[in-house]
């Protein structure tokens, strides 16, 4: 594959789009007003609260089994205080994701790629706790929005995309090397543009266009590694929307793994299958925060 050509097939399918969704202003005024050295609470609480449907996710799951509070949440002030900072933004941003793309109409149902993102979101959080990385919630947001290239393809190319899940069903091909036969490039070009757009820092960007080729990230091939495999165990955790039965994940085996274990050697003493026990507990968290998330507002 020529990279340089993907990319440049990517960019003008993303041009292409005349009405590609955009990151709402009170998402990036909530993100300025967190980056100020002495943050206000209040000031955070009434900006947000102008956004209902910001509002009413941020509270849906600061209560739901991710964050895991010891009793309910009903203020959203005492929800920003109890995430603290850094999910307060990561809240912001994931609400935003959500709203960019909500009703839309592709390939993929919408809450099916939410499953898949929230899935590898949160699987990310876990192994980024285990190996010890320095910051668990920018995993956590990386392998949710590690897919958003795949979104787009659903809703804007939608004819070819089917054609690419359905080769996916029929023969044991990677989703990925389906869209390339297709598209002349992958989700992982679109994200990237699409990253781009909304001026996603460098870490993230790099995430969405190399979580399949983790070797081949220099900012954070650690952060890559961890959605990569992440990815993977979604993938065959029926947490994934190309239903592909046939698809293999051995942990041991993935060049993820290989990279996080030159990082971290504590590594090679790690009880893999125990381990990924421990991710399979994840899944019913999923589903479960979805769920809350897509019902009636």
């Amino acid at each position: 594959m020529d990279t340089l050509t993907m990319m440049e097939t990517a960019r003008r399918m993303v041009a292409s789009i005349d009405d590609l969704p955009t990151i709402p202003a009170v998402a990036t005024q909530v993100m300025q007003l967190l980056d100020a050295p002495d943050v206000d609470v209040d000031k955070v609480a009434d900006l947000m609260l102008s956004d209902q449907v910001m509002t009413a996710r941020v509270m849906k799951m600061v209560n739901s089994p991710v964050y895991k509070p010891a009793q309910e949440i009903t203020s959203l002030k005492r929800a920003l205080v109890y995430l603290g900072v850094r999910h307060i933004k990561e809240m912001a941003l994931t609400s935003s994701f959500i709203n960019a793309f909500e009703g839309a109409s592709g390939v993929i149902a919408i809450s099916t790629f939410w499953e898949h993102s929230f899935g590898v979101g949160m699987v990310s959080k876990v192994i980024a706790e285990k190996i010890r990385y320095h910051d668990v919630e920018k995993a956590y947001l990386a392998g949710i929005i590690h897919d958003i290239g795949e979104v787009v393809l659903s809703n804007y190319y939608a004819e070819q995309f089917a054609g690419a899940l359905k080769t996916i069903q029929e023969h044991p091909v990677r989703l990925i090397d389906a869209e390339y036969e297709t598209f002349g490039t992958t989700h992982s070009e679109i994200g990237f543009c699409m990253a781009e757009k909304w001026n996603f820092p460098e870490a993230y960007r790099e995430v969405i266009l190399h979580h399949h080729t983790p070797r081949e990230a220099t900012a954070d091939p650690v952060l890559c590694s961890i959605v990569n495999l992440a990815d993977l165990f979604c993938s065959v955790r029926e947490l994934y929307y190309g239903n592909n039965a046939w698809a293999s994940f051995n942990l041991s085996e993935e060049v993820g793994w290989k990279i996080l274990k030159e990082q971290s050697p504590t590594l090679a003493h790690l009880d893999v299958e125990r381990f990924c026990y421990e991710l399979d507990d994840a899944v019913p968290a999923v589903r479960e925060l979805v769920t809350s998330i897509f019902a009636q507002q």
